[in-house]
């Protein structure tokens, strides 16, 4: 028994692999063995400041102070953020930090923990 997957598109179990890709014979659909390890379409891959993959939930630390807009608060050096959600745009990462309240922050300014 092998490990092709079933089709993305259709959920057709007849699929089969063609060197570095795999057919759904089905419904035509090609796609590459990088898509099934974890970036499908339409996902963005989002890495932290040492090239960690990050994913919704996951627990991050600030790697530098960070100033609040809007407040003459700053964000320390190794703020612990939980559950963390992943976003599009500027800010890639929507969170509640305690004592602080909701917050975008940036991916290149956290590191995974």
């Amino acid at each position: 028994m092998s490990n092709v997957p079933n089709c993305p598109k259709c959920n057709s179990e007849y699929t089969y692999e063609d060197s570095s890709l795999f057919v759904c014979p089905e419904c035509a659909y090609e796609w590459t063995k990088e898509l099934e390890t974890g970036n499908r379409e339409g996902q963005k891959i989002i890495k932290d400041a040492n090239g960690n993959v990050l994913t919704d939930g996951d627990t991050v630390s600030v790697i530098k102070d960070l100033k609040v807009k809007g407040s003459s608060s700053v964000l320390k050096l190794g703020t612990k953020v939980k559950n963390i959600r992943l976003v599009d745009g500027d800010h890639n990462i929507d969170c509640k930090i305690e004592g602080f309240g909701a917050m975008k922050l940036k991916s290149e300014f956290v590191k995974k923990l």
